[in-house]
């Protein structure tokens, strides 16, 4: 199964994978009929389980293994790679040099938030030579969105105190350097719904100004279909899918083990390369505790999409917000969102501005092609190099609106 997308390569009977809010789930086409026997669904988990890694390393770029997405799609030495980890947060540094302009805290979307150094790579990159020092905040996927939003927070400024504090290991980067620099946040797709619900719990250490992208709310019912059959059916197989080999190695599998499944799909990982290592793990491991959860019965996000409404309606703290849609996406609620917090803005004497982009819901996790011209210049290397201009040219827009928008407010 791809990470973004599609659909698994083993069916059974008119039933299928589809992507939601949540990455994946199984769905039969239609409601109590044609439900694959217990035994499939296992040996369909346990192809997609492999599947997730096999991808991950197959289809990502080059550039995002190693932490640097650069203009050729070459590869990086790990000893080239620009972030640095700080406990549960990674920190990229703007190029050496220059001058960092202010600090954004970095939300990735549901199960790509938990690895956002793989997922969102590009566009994090060029965040990073617009002169930002970035803190990505990997978190786990969860149908407790207060939880996670309370995770972020404490996460995100037990690593700016370090920071502030020590400075940035491994680069010239001082603590009296970061000290007055503003503080902006990016959310993308479930981390902007956090964002703007840590907004909202706290009035303390909150951005200056945010930048939410595909923001989205739906309830469980609409954002994952036929949920409330998905509950009882993972409560059957579960017992089976705890039992299969393949869970068990995703729940511990060793550096050797990922080695193994990633030198199969064609990706030569560098010796004691345990960075790599780590990000595939994190994106793995919160896999368990969402199956545990449908397991237990949950039944609908926590809080509802209409208590987050109205807590951010009377309590968003964060006083400039610039809400990011694209013309391609049919679950952005985005206009919602703007509805819901104008009045609280103009309360506080801030700004919120809205602005739709060219692009998808996944705009923003686009990685560079790999494209190497032959000896040769071709005319399939310029179509090819034209296609990789295109799709980057969306990423490249939205990144440029953002740093724009956040320089409103640097003063």
């Amino acid at each position: 199964m791809e990470l973004l997308a599609t659909s698994s390569s083993s069916y059974c009977s008119k039933s299928g994978v589809f992507v939601s809010k949540y990455g994946f789930l199984l769905s039969p086409s239609k409601k109590n009929t044609n439900i694959c026997s217990i035994s499939r669904l296992n040996a369909s988990f346990n192809q997609q389980i492999g599947g997730i890694k096999a991808t991950a390393a197959g289809n990502l770029s080059p550039a995002a293994w190693n932490g640097h997405a650069t203009s050729t799609g070459s590869f990086k030495s790990n000893t080239n790679r620009i972030y640095t980890r700080l406990d549960s947060c990674l920190v990229i540094p703007p190029p050496t040099g220059t001058k960092p302009r202010a600090i954004i805290k970095f939300l990735g979307g549901a199960f790509l938030g938990a690895a956002p150094e793989l997922t969102y790579s590009y566009i994090i990159e060029l965040l990073a030579k617009e002169g930002f020092l970035i803190v990505l905040v990997p978190y786990n996927v969860t149908f407790d969105h207060s939880r996670a939003a309370k995770q972020v927070y404490e996460r995100f400024n037990a690593c700016l105190d370090s920071i502030l504090s020590s400075g940035v290991p491994n680069t010239n980067l001082t603590s009296a350097q970061l000290a007055d620099l503003p503080l902006f946040s990016v959310g993308h797709s479930n981390g902007a719904l956090l964002q703007v619900l840590t907004g909202s719990y706290f009035a303390d250490r909150i951005p200056k100004a945010n930048a939410i992208i595909s923001y989205n709310n739906k309830p469980a019912t609409d954002a994952v279909p036929y949920f409330e059959q998905l509950g009882p059916l993972v409560r059957q197989i579960f017992p089976f899918v705890e039992a299969s080999p393949v869970y068990s190695m995703a729940r511990s599998a060793s550096g050797d083990a990922w080695k193994v499944l990633l030198d199969a799909a064609g990706t030569m990982i560098l010796d004691n390369d345990q960075e790599t290592v780590t990000s595939i793990s994190k994106f793995v491991d919160q896999l368990p505790s969402v199956f545990n959860e449908l397991a237990e019965g949950i039944s609908e996000f926590k809080p509802t999409p209409s208590e987050n409404r109205e807590c951010c309606k009377s309590s968003y703290n964060v006083k400039h917000t610039l809400l990011v849609k694209f013309n391609f996406d049919t679950i952005d609620e985005t206009d919602l969102l703007e509805e819901t917090l104008k009045p609280r803005v103009e309360l506080v004497g801030g700004t919120l501005e809205k602005v739709q982009l060219s692009g998808n819901h996944i705009t923003p996790c686009i990685q560079e092609p790999k494209w190497q011209v032959g000896d040769v210049y071709t005319p399939a290397d310029a179509i090819a190099q034209g296609l990789k201009t295109l799709s980057l040219n969306d990423s490249r827009v939205l990144v440029r609106t953002i740093s724009d928008w956040f320089r409103r407010f640097e003063d």
